[in-house]
């Protein structure tokens, strides 16, 4: 955060509630929750009504951070300034009876990976802890588009390696449910920061795991929509399937509308899905009865923590309730082994062979390993990788024909340990490398389907649980409807963390 922020707390909160709308929020709202834990869709409802200003929305968010951040280290640069002067815009347009956008007044951090314009990305890495971008990148455009106001940047790993939040920038981000462990990652910071309220859109991304995996730990909904769905024009491996941006929420119902504002197509990105992001503002309420629900064994001998199998196995009889047929079935995902280890490396090794070359002492060891990995690959390599990709993807389609949904945990294990840069053992299966203990998410994005982490309950001592659900190629808002039917009947989301 900036290191003087606090010193200009009174009068920037003094400035903005003189120049709010009204006097206070809705006091119906207020009686039954702090206004920064509102769903971000009552938020946007009030805001448009008039019941809330940008300004009042803003200074509520920001003590939230100013009391949370500091225990957590989710938001790692502010913008105060910069975010009053967008709010005080916001409310005089709105005054003017200016049409409104979806997301208007609503605050937002940016996952640390994606360049904001006139706003420090640093990526989690020294070698750009002061660079400034001059543009913003798709999904931050999108979002300021729809009206939303950008309070700051949230933690992420080095260059987004691994599902661990941590870096030598801002060192590492806790698990709000248990300061003594992780949160995940990559998109930790963005988790964290939802779940203690302070912002209601968080924006991320995913290759691995890193939408699903810290909204898992967290205790969120984290949504990796189908490549192509929220397209990457700068992406230097434009038919690249493996890596996406999203965002997380809440809820489902707060995802899928922060979804709608930022999918949608590009021409500049060549597997850009030719469908509007509206169609994720539709109702998410439908019927399950008779729908057939694949539910898995144990994805061909990957280990879990008996803890989440206990949840996670737990729920075959709440889509049960739900008029869904349960059957024990999976996909051969053996070829997932090859392809994404493979076309990952290589991957690492095209963005970031040069810098190690030039700074060798600038990387963390894991990443360095990887891209070192993958500068060894010859295009032998590549085609048995693409190979396996392909039998990958043609199998799970050819399984989803039977199936609507594949149901699976998101993470192998709860929460660990903070100090522990990554998991070397889960029940008695030992690693070797620091991606090994995320295959239940990384054998998913190799599939390139939709797949969703929704809270699925706690472990007995009070961690949270993700219950992953996968859908159809590019039936990402049937995957939503169901986890939003799941959500409902379970009511886990709505779970808080003390410390916040």
């Amino acid at each position: 955060m900036t290191d003087d922020y606090p010193t200009r707390r009174e009068a920037l909160l003094g400035s903005l509630a003189a120049g709010s709308l009204v006097s206070g929020m809705s006091k119906g709202n207020s009686a039954t929750s702090p206004q920064y834990f509102l769903s971000t869709v009552e938020m946007a409802k009030l805001i448009h009504a008039k019941k809330l200003s940008a300004r009042e929305a803003l200074a509520e968010h920001l003590k939230q951070i100013e009391r949370v951040n500091p225990k957590v280290n989710a938001i790692v640069t502010l913008v105060p300034e910069m975010a009053a002067e967008a709010a005080a815009k916001a409310d005089e347009m709105q005054a003017r009876g200016e049409k409104l956008a979806p997301l208007h007044g609503l605050p937002v951090a940016h996952k640390d990976l994606f360049e904001t314009r006139g706003i420090r990305t640093t990526f989690g890495s020294p070698l750009f802890k002061d660079y400034i971008p001059t543009e913003d990148d798709l999904v931050v455009e999108r979002v300021r588009r729809a009206g939303a106001i950008t309070i700051g940047k949230t933690n992420t790993p080095e260059f987004g390696a691994g599902s661990q939040t941590f870096n030598q920038v801002f060192g590492a981000t806790h698990n709000p449910y248990d300061l003594a462990k992780t949160c995940g990652g990559s998109s930790g910071g963005a988790a964290v920061a939802l779940a203690c309220g302070m912002v209601p859109i968080a924006t991320g991304s995913d290759t691995g795991g890193s939408l699903r995996n810290p909204a898992a730990f967290c205790n969120v909904v984290g949504f990796r929509p189908s490549i192509g769905r929220v397209p990457n024009p700068k992406a230097a491996l434009a038919w690249f399937t493996l890596s996406t941006s999203g965002c997380l929420g809440r809820s489902v119902a707060d995802l899928a509308f922060v979804l709608s504002t930022i999918a949608g197509p590009d021409s500049r990105a060549p597997l850009s899905i030719n469908e509007p992001g509206e169609v994720f503002a539709r109702p998410l309420g439908r019927s399950f009865k008779g729908v057939r629900v694949a539910w898995f064994k144990d994805l061909g001998g990957v280990p879990f923590d008996p803890h989440v199998r206990e949840v996670v196995d737990g729920h075959r009889k709440t889509f049960e309730a739900l008029g869904c047929i349960v059957e024990q079935a999976e996909p051969d995902f053996a070829p997932a082994e090859i392809a994404f280890r493979t076309l990952r490396a290589w991957n690492t090794a095209n963005t970031h062979g040069m810098g190690l070359h030039d700074h060798p002492d600038a990387y963390k060891d894991t990443l360095k390993r990887e891209i070192e990995e993958g500068l060894r690959l010859t295009g032998t390599d590549i085609a048995h990788a693409e190979t396996a990709h392909a039998q990958v993807w043609r199998s799970f389609q050819a399984f989803l024909e039977k199936y609507e949904y594949f149901v699976l945990p998101t993470t192998q294990l709860p929460p660990f340990d903070i100090n522990l840069p990554y998991p070397t053992e889960i029940a008695g299966v030992k690693f070797d490398s620091y991606i090994d203990w995320m295959k239940s998410c990384w054998y998913i994005s190799t599939t390139g389907n939709p797949a969703v982490s929704v809270p699925g309950g706690f472990t007995p001592d009070a961690l949270p649980v993700g219950l992953q659900i996968v859908g159809r190629d590019k039936e990402d808002f049937s995957v939503l409807q169901v986890a939003h039917a799941f959500e409902e009947a379970t009511g886990f989301s709505k779970k808080r963390p003390a410390i916040a």
